[in-house]
């Protein structure tokens, strides 16, 4: 079942792994929000549509390669972030949901 809300995303957090029935693109930013960089940006890498361009692009950021980011940022048709990680991460999350 896909979560509801960013709380309850959150909240899955403490689950081994993310369900196997989520889209990949949240199976992504939930690695990612376990500290999994590397699972997150397989996958991310893994998903040509502008959603997986703009996981891509926050990882990256994240990352702080910001030339990278810049990049995959402008595949997925969003202005570079003047807001925090975590903020992103959130929106991200939501716009998964």
């Amino acid at each position: 079942m896909i979560p509801e809300n960013y709380p309850s995303f959150q909240k899955t957090l403490a689950q081994g792994k993310p369900l196997e029935t989520w889209p990949l693109a949240l199976q992504a930013l939930w690695y990612d929000a376990c500290g999994d960089w590397e699972t997150s940006h397989d996958i991310a890498q893994e998903l040509h549509t502008p959603m997986g361009s703009w996981i891509h692009a926050y990882l990256h950021r994240k990352e702080g390669d910001d030339w990278n980011a810049k990049y995959w940022y402008s595949q997925a048709g969003q202005s570079f972030p003047r807001y925090g990680l975590e903020e992103e991460l959130r929106i991200l999350v939501e716009a998964n949901l």
